[in-house]
């Protein structure tokens, strides 16, 4: 991914992207969660009719001691979405890597999403699926977007998160926000025996009355870069980014 730094870099990078859209379409925030120093959003490119909508993608973005944004990360979906595969080369990139001592941790119940997220990737992480599956409703939503459909129950997240618990692979947490209802916290996955990783984020979001997750969207930057189907798509469709696009609605969140 590109990254611009400076107040002038960043303000021609937006204005630029204003400009390859206006008068093509709108943004249209689908969640965004409630921290005070730092939130993050989910989106959705819409046509400029309305009854289209194409790209999606999560933004973070955090604030210094004085209100002003020190720090944004952006990431759309790729468009490729290559399912298991994913799985089946991360496996293969880590093949040599040998099994850990699962580590020891404390038990603990968080009632905010920050605080859930932490616990879940700084604790948990490693240990035992099933400590985490506690803190999922049996009404999920999980979106992957490796892959074209989402999770829609605890039996699929298990089975999704039991297997992309192997040796070698890890997902190290980098900036989470202070969100109380939903939360988004940024990424990479590393992998054992490789130099580069992958960047990412994910939003989750918790049910008021139960403090259980109902929505997560989790999005990884694309393997390659720059990413060219979505360059192309960018060019060809404006308005949406993609090659084709769906009924407003259609695809849930």
């Amino acid at each position: 991914p590109k990254s611009f730094v400076g107040r002038k870099a960043v303000t021609d990078h937006m204005k630029a992207k204003v400009d390859e859209r206006k008068g093509k379409g709108d943004v249209r925030i689908d969640k965004i969660s409630d921290g005070n120093i730092a939130c993050g959003y989910a989106w959705t490119w819409v046509s400029g009719d309305g009854k289209e909508e194409g790209l999606r993608g999560t933004t973070f973005v955090q604030l210094n001691e004085s209100g002003e944004i020190q720090y944004v990360r952006e990431i759309p979906e790729p468009l490729y979405k290559p399912g298991d595969l994913i799985l089946e080369l991360l496996k293969a990139a880590t093949k040599d890597a040998q099994p850990k001592t699962p580590k020891s941790f404390q038990r603990k119940t968080p009632k905010t999403a920050n605080e859930v997220a932490k616990y879940l990737f700084l604790d948990v992480q490693g240990s035992e699926v099933e400590e985490g599956m506690r803190f999922f409703s049996e009404n999920i939503v999980y979106r992957d977007f490796n892959y074209e459909e989402p999770l829609r129950n605890t039996v699929e997240v298990q089975k999704f998160i039991e297997d992309f618990s192997f040796p070698g692979i890890e997902f190290k947490p980098d900036r989470f926000d202070d969100g109380i209802f939903s939360t988004c916290f940024t990424w990479e996955v590393r992998l054992e025996g490789q130099d580069t990783a992958v960047k990412g984020m994910s939003f989750y979001e918790l049910d008021p009355d139960t403090r259980l997750i109902t929505y997560v969207r989790d999005i990884p930057e694309s393997a390659i870069k720059p990413p060219p189907l979505g360059l192309l798509a960018r060019k060809l469709r404006p308005d949406l980014g993609v090659f084709q696009g769906f009924a407003v609605g259609s695809r849930g969140l």
